[in-house]
């Protein structure tokens, strides 16, 4: 049967809109004509490939077009500027050319629009919200309407979010490249946040009525996976897209045939995905191999201990204690205090793990984070503080955003009080 040619766009779109925003924004240094061109370009082929045929380089087809459509709309601009006068030239001189890819800077060490693009969504002047928004707009080649389902908020906020993130970048005049020397080191940081912060929200749903949302962890994953092979030698980039593997291979597990949530201790372990645990340890190894110890590649080694063990008991918490202890170090947090808690609990006795749980429940950071509670509620139900424990289970409860999440916290406080475990 003759493939469909608009399911043969829509796939080249997905895997080509990106890479194109990314040229035509660093040609035209204007990104939401950019985006314009390339929805211009989109259109072009949804017009000219059903009875065409679809080129042989379709990449380089929207780009031509794309670039085509983009002198033409300038030499229709009346108020035309040197600067305009001097892009005509150049996008005319690339077209002539033929190179999809357009000038590479040969100065430039990395060298690729994605990773330009990427460094330029996710700038320091723009809030998080908005780079996340951003990012996901022009890289995970989401639309508005996904955006707001994916964060469960307002189309007309995203929209916001976006539009006043291109003024920002256009305002500043915010070039599209990739930063040098320590620059380039603190915007990485920022970068890796944005594409964490989409795997996160995917990977444990922090309102709503999911515990988890897959297609925002594969577009994270995505995006990870492009950044490590955009930049091979930064360990931490490494790191991130081994501790998502590693993390993404659970999915399955993690939630039960009605929809419930199964605690890492419960889960079964045939249902991992042996697959993605293989390309996690394969990229944690390459993090090590550039000696990294960063955040990113320790929680990374943290979650290697798990994905090694073949039971709860075999694995090593000893390890994964000290690990924390050395993450405590690099990544100052409370909540990273949280965790080695409980990697101490598990390594040491749940005494131990209270001790430590308790010098933090004074800490502003976790006034209103439900895991401090629910972690201590745990402990004291392992050494035997029913009625304590019943306690801490209803305030996590009524501090969770996420709906299953309280009610699964709820239940835990209900037993509690019926004395069943």
């Amino acid at each position: 049967m003759a493939t469909d040619p608009h399911h043969v766009i829509e796939v080249v779109w997905r895997e080509e809109a990106a890479r194109l925003v990314a040229g035509l924004a660093r040609m035209t240094r204007d990104f939401s004509l950019a985006e314009e061109l390339a929805q211009d370009a989109l259109v072009a082929a949804l017009e000219r490939w059903p009875d065409e045929g679809v080129p042989d380089r379709p990449g380089a087809w929207l780009m031509t077009t794309a670039k085509r459509r983009a002198i033409d709309r300038l030499r229709r601009d009346a108020m035309l500027s040197r600067k305009h006068e001097q892009l005509v030239h150049e996008l005319e001189a690339a077209t002539r050319r033929g190179d999809p890819q357009d000038e590479i800077d040969p100065d430039d060490d990395i060298g690729d629009e994605l990773l330009r693009l990427v460094f330029t969504a996710c700038h320091p002047a723009l809030s998080t919200e908005a780079r996340v928004a951003l990012t996901l707009r022009v890289l995970g080649g989401l639309t508005t309407p996904e955006v707001a389902r994916a964060f469960l908020v307002s189309e007309a906020t995203v929209a916001q979010r976006i539009v006043r993130a291109k003024r920002t970048l256009e305002k500043k005049q915010v070039p599209f490249e990739v930063p040098r020397g320590t620059e380039r080191n603190e915007r990485l940081a920022s970068v890796l946040e944005v594409v964490y912060l989409i795997f996160n929200e995917g990977y444990a749903a922090t309102a709503g009525d999911d515990w988890v949302r897959p297609a925002l962890c594969e577009d994270a994953l995505r995006l990870g996976r492009v950044l490590a092979s955009l930049a091979p030698q930064e360990p931490e980039v490494s790191g991130l897209l081994a501790l998502m593997e590693l993390q993404a291979s659970r999915m399955q597990a993690r939630v039960d045939g009605d929809g419930e949530l199964v605690l890492l201790m419960d889960q079964d372990r045939d249902r991992w995905d042996r697959q993605g645990i293989e390309r996690g340890l394969d990229a944690l190894a390459h993090a090590e191999a550039l000696h990294g110890r960063g955040p990113y590649a320790l929680q990374a080694a943290i979650a290697a201990c798990h994905a090694r063990a073949s039971s709860p008991e075999a694995t090593d918490w000893p390890r994964i204690a000290d690990l924390y202890a050395t993450l405590a170090e690099v990544m100052p947090s409370p909540v990273v205090e949280l965790n080695r808690a409980v990697a101490e609990a598990m390594a040491y006795g749940p005494q131990v793990g209270l001790d430590r749980v308790d010098t933090l429940t004074e800490d502003p950071l976790l006034a209103n984070y439900h895991l401090l509670p629910s972690v201590r509620a745990d402990l004291l139900l392992r050494l035997g503080c029913r009625d304590e424990a019943r306690a801490e289970f209803e305030r996590a409860a009524a501090l969770a955003q996420n709906a299953r999440e309280r009610a699964l916290l709820q239940r835990r406080a209900w037993a509690c009080m019926s004395g069943v475990d």
